[in-house]
Formats: C-alpha cells, structure tokens, sequence
C-alpha cells in the first residue's frame, strides 16, 4: 500500500503464523519495517534450544535434560529484532541451517520446553511487535490484535526453501527439502502441545502465486480496515 509512513496504535501486536516456506518470515519483518515495530522470529528460538540441547549432547528425546540445559544457557542469551546472540556472538546465521531446523522441531512438542520459552516470547512482545511462529495467534499471543495465517502449497513451500538453502549448500537437492518439510508439517501438526493451526479470528493468506509485496499489501489493508494503524 501506498503510505507516507504508519504510525500504528500503541502496543499493537501482531501474530503471524503458518507452516515453513509459507513466507511468513519475510513478510512479517516487511510489516514491521512498515510500521516502525520489532520483528521477533520465534522460530529462532527454537532453533536455539534444539541447537544447545545438541551441542550439550542431551538425548533429544530426554525433555528433563534438554530443559536444564536451556535453563542453563537463556541467561547468556538475547533476543532481539535482528537475530539471536549467544554469550555476546550472532549466532543467527547458523540457527537458518536446515539441519538446526530438524533439531527444532524434535525440542518444540515438549510441553516444559515450550512453557519456558513462552514467558521470553511475551516478555519481549508487551511494548508491541510483528511475532511470526506457528502457535502465535493460538497460545504465545491469543489476545493479539490482528492475527494471520500463511499458507503455500507444498510444492511452492519445499521451492522457496530450497533458493534459500541452496545458496550455501549447492549439493542440496529440491526433493531432499520437500521430504523434510514434509517430516516437519507433520510433527508441527500432531504434537499434543501447541500444534500448528489456525487461530481463531486469524485471516487466512495463501502466498503461494502471490508476490511477497502483495501479501505485505493485504495485511496492511487488513490493520488499516480495522484502524489498527493510520496513514500519516
């Protein structure tokens, strides 16, 4: 949308949920730009956990060790806008890796883990932000006042992701990332805790023949509709 500058109400928070490869990341941290608002990728967080739990070579099964060991490394780490740093390290680039993905997800159906990793994802968000996960509309922020949902279909979902990834591991093939996503949707969406699904009063978006500019453009006319944030 054509605009000046938003200015947003205050303490606006904003949910943006949906599986990987639906685009929900790169729109998310467009919205924020937009409105001057903190991008918080919860999806980063996990990839933490899953990261250190690997690196202290906890059985990722064992949710008793896995969350000592996060209650042993959160006090020497910071969230913010622009990544995940690590006793003072940027460790963001690394968190991306496909590999620390799979890690993730074998970490985030743990009921205790995510509990813990709830209370830093709204203690972070109260002054207002743009959070994208895939239970942020559901449990980190029900109260949100504008919630998504992405979708793409798969096929679209294990393309983006293979441009992403490929850029760094050139030996990665499409079909290798379409059968983990594959893995990973279906461990997102029957985990007892927390599974992935559409909030209640969340507007659906399938990105999947949309350019990255037009959802940007849908979710602002949404928050504009609703007077959620004005054009200055």
């Amino acid at each position: 949308m054509v605009a000046l500058y938003w200015e947003p109400i205050a303490g606006l928070q904003i949910a943006v949920d949906g599986p990987s490869g639906s685009g929900k990341g790169t729109v998310a941290k467009r919205v924020g730009e937009e409105l001057g608002l903190p991008v918080l990728d919860t999806g980063l967080l996990y990839r933490f956990a899953g990261w250190q739990a690997a690196e202290a070579d906890v059985d990722l099964v064992d949710e008793s060790a896995v969350l000592q060991t996060l209650n042993d490394v959160l006090p020497k780490m910071q969230w913010r806008a622009e990544g995940i740093f690590f006793e003072s390290n940027d460790c963001t680039s690394l968190l991306r890796g496909e590999d620390v993905g799979g890690l993730a997800s074998q970490v985030a159906h743990f009921p205790k883990v995510r509990t813990l990793l709830l209370d830093v994802q709204r203690d972070i968000a109260v002054s207002g932000c743009v959070m994208d996960g895939r239970d942020i509309g559901t449990v980190v922020l029900p109260d949100a006042q504008a919630k998504f949902f992405l979708t793409a279909s798969q096929r679209e979902r294990a393309r983006r992701r293979w441009a992403q990834l490929h850029v760094k591991d050139k030996e990665l093939s499409i079909e290798q990332v379409a059968d983990e996503l594959m893995e990973r949707d279906k461990r997102d969406a029957e985990r007892d805790c927390a599974p992935l699904e559409r909030a209640k009063g969340a507007i659906q978006v399938d990105s999947t023949i949309m350019r990255v500019d037009e959802v940007v453009d849908r979710v602002l006319a949404v928050l504009e509709r609703r007077d959620l944030i004005h054009a200055i």
